[in-house]
């Protein structure tokens, strides 16, 4: 059977993450039962209860977002229902109906949405869902709040009657507001209301001549409000309607009141479960606050909260915009007891709350900041020793106190049992003090139970780091600067940096050494190994670090270089392909040019056809047939290529450009005569020059002559030297 004491609530801050949650809920009732919360007894009940958390919190993802199911609390109609004969007023009607039509729409959508809430909608399916109120009210009161003309029968007729007397009241009224106005009798206001009942603001020297009833007068006496003779009579037949109106009302809410009476259970039963539901949404909202999630619930005896935050220190460091740090703790069968070591002020006691808040908030039905692979069992107990628990009122030290904790830990300590202890053994001498909590530790060690102590003392190292199922731990500290790193190291005990600690404070090395001198050198020696180690591992800690991010960026530029690499080689294949493409057309173009010079020489048409197609059919062998989303891409590829060859292209030119800007000497031309063996600049054919007329010369192939500018022909005898 689950059991968990008031006092490990107010030791591990309990009430604060319930006020925080109260904070989050819609109703005043929600409110109250949200700082009642307490761990559950059954483990079923418990499960239910923190999934049907975890189903609300999915709600402010999805698309179907649970509707709304605030409401005004009727507990005090409920008092009045149970009363025999009595009777509610009509605003309390109204609060009832839309009490009923929240529940049953949300009951509707619960059922529709099963899929996604099936916790949520087991809860809902407990409560009965019907119409009936909802029509029994309706049928009488308006959505104002007002009782309807057609409530009864005999209201529908007092109502008639009231309406028409209203208008001969108003009809009369004005008949003699008209007359003594005429007179002038009337003050300038001419009018006013006086008890509910409209009157006539006569000046004060008229009011014999006005025939009617006074019914006051104002503050100076100028004026005497008078209720005209004519409207008198109306106005006490309405008076007697309007009695017999609230005596038919009064009836009508009586037997509404009998008709609602017996939905009584189920009335409670629907404030009861819209509290449940604004408790649940309480507690989602303070999930997505501090994102808490439901680590996996085990049967092994095992305990291990991965990445885990201290909520209220979360919430708090958050609003500051300072950083909180999460710790890993793990408790298991093989290593049930964890001794933290380490100096004041490094997060040892919070570390130790960490985990005592946590259980104690999912035995409670609330989610947890934790790592999603965090799991956990469930403790029977949580037995906690936290703070300076001195009792003025019991005449008991902080030393009896603990002892007097101790003793009920050791009735009730199992291997159900989490045990916390911060600052174990303090409060009396260090060596007797030491000695008994090396005993006690021992006895919750041989019980199995987990637990974590955070202590001072050489000895409850020595004995954590004998014991083969316990171990130590430390929270470390900045070999350089001494401040502490919030960081729980497992596995080696920490030192207190005593005298470091009081080096860095300003006290005098003089004086640290004299205190060095009044205790066991062993004692010293031990504290210093320690602290060593401590240094050593926060050393390998941030060599570590450093490590890790070297290797984070090495393998940043690996891949940024075989990106590069991938584009390069893209783009040399691109390249090869476009140059294969070139040197084929260059190809062809000679090939054209053989067969076009033979047709020069033999006008054999047949041939030249002949080899024309013959060129033809051998590159078509190799062509493929593409699909039309193939010559697509490849005519994109193409484009791609060419756009960037164009931009190298544009690159030549400009140095080209900037080649030619430099003087270059040209070599003179030689001087042609008739005779001379010339070629033309970009031709092959050699001639001779029979004529030269002007700038012109007339060149001689032997089969055919030529007319061509002197500045487009070459000495033949000048190429070949």
């Amino acid at each position: 059977m689950i059991s968990i004491t008031d006092k490990t609530l107010q030791d591990l801050q309990f009430p604060t993450v319930l006020e925080t949650i109260s904070d989050g809920c819609n109703t005043d009732i929600g409110k109250e039962k949200a700082l009642q919360i307490k761990p559950f007894r059954d483990k079923e009940e418990l499960m239910q209860a923190l999934m049907q958390t975890s189903e609300y919190v999915s709600s402010f993802q999805n698309n179907n977002a649970i509707p709304n199911h605030g409401f005004d609390a009727i507990t005090h109609e409920i008092k009045f229902l149970a009363i025999e004969d009595s009777f509610l007023e009509v605003g309390s009607f109204r609060k009832i109906a839309n009490l009923s039509s929240t529940v049953n729409v949300l009951l509707n959508f619960l059922k529709k949405f099963d899929d996604y809430y099936p916790n949520l909608n087991a809860r809902a399916s407990r409560v009965e869902l019907t119409k009936d109120i909802i029509t029994a009210i309706d049928a009488i009161v308006d959505k104002y709040g007002e009782i309807k003309d057609n409530a009864s029968p005999a209201l529908a007729g007092i109502r008639q009657n009231m309406n028409l007397v209203r208008g001969k009241v108003n009809q009369s009224f004005g008949v003699a507001l008209t007359q003594y106005n005429g007179l002038g009798y009337l003050d300038d206001i001419k009018e006013s209301f006086v008890q509910n009942r409209r009157v006539l603001a006569v000046l004060a020297m008229y009011r014999r001549k006005v025939k009617g009833s006074i019914l006051g007068s104002s503050k100076t006496g100028s004026i005497a409000y008078i209720e005209p003779e004519a409207t008198l009579k109306y106005s006490r037949e309405l008076a007697n309607l309007e009695y017999e109106e609230k005596e038919e009302i009064t009836r009508i809410l009586k037997n509404l009141s009998n008709v609602i009476r017996p939905y009584l259970p189920l009335l409670i039963e629907y404030q009861d479960f819209l509290s449940d539901i604004d408790v649940v949404a309480g507690k989602a909202k303070y999930a997505n606050r501090i994102n808490g999630i439901l680590p996996t619930i085990t049967e092994e005896r095992r305990l291990f909260f991965r990445e885990a935050y201290h909520p209220i220190l979360y919430l708090n460091n958050k609003q500051k915009q300072e950083v909180t740090h999460p710790q890993t703790i793990e408790l298991k069968q093989e290593n049930r007891i964890i001794v933290i070591s380490g100096p004041n002020a490094g997060g040892k006691t919070i570390s130790l709350k960490t985990v005592g808040l946590l259980q104690l908030m999912l035995q409670s039905g609330i989610l947890i900041p934790v790592h999603e692979r965090s799991e956990t069992f469930l403790f029977d107990r949580i037995l906690t020793d936290i703070g300076d628990n001195q009792s003025i009122e019991n005449h008991l030290s902080t030393y009896s106190y603990r002892l007097k904790n101790m003793n009920y830990f050791l009735k009730k300590c199992n291997k159900k049992t989490m045990f916390l202890i911060d600052e174990f053994g303090t409060g009396s001498d260090p060596e007797l003090g030491g000695a008994l909590a090396e005993i006690f530790l021992e006895e919750f060690y041989h019980r199995e139970a987990f637990g974590i102590i955070t202590t001072h003392y050489s000895n409850l190292k020595i004995l954590a780091n004998e014991l083969p199922y316990a171990t130590n731990a430390n929270m470390m500290f900045d070999e350089k600067s001494l401040e502490p790193m919030y960081k729980l190291a497992l596995g080696q005990a920490g030192s207190s940096f005593t005298f470091e600690v009081a080096q860095k404070n300003g006290i005098p090395f003089g004086l640290i050494n004299r205190a060095k001198k009044k205790i066991e050198v062993g004692k010293v020696r031990f504290d210093k190994t320690i602290a060593t180690l401590q240094k050593e591992r926060s050393k390998l800690e941030k060599t570590s670090l450093n490590l890790k991010e070297e290797e984070t960026r090495a393998r940043e530029e690996s891949k940024k270089m075989e990106t590069i690499n991938t584009k390069i080689q893209q783009k040399l294949e691109s390249y090869q392909e476009l140059y294969d493409n070139n040197q084929k057309i260059i190809y062809i173009g000679q090939k054209i040019d053989d067969i076009a010079e033979k047709y020069f020489n033999n006008k054999n048409k047949k041939e030249l056809i002949g080899e024309f197609l013959k060129i033809v059919e051998i590159e078509n062998s190799k062509r493929k047939k593409a699909t039309p989303k193939e010559v697509k891409a490849k005519v994109e590829k193409q484009k791609e290529i060419i756009a960037e060859v164009q931009v190298k292209v544009e690159e030549i030119r400009k140095e080209k450009k900037e080649k030619k800007l430099k003087p270059v000497v040209e070599k003179p031309k030689p001087i042609l005569k008739v005779g001379d063996r010339v070629r033309m600049l970009d031709g092959r054919s050699v001639g001779s020059i029979d004529l030269i007329e002007k700038n012109k010369a007339t060149v001689n192939y032997g089969i055919f002559t030529s007319k061509v500018s002197l500045d487009e022909l070459e000495l033949v005898e000048a190429v070949k030297k």
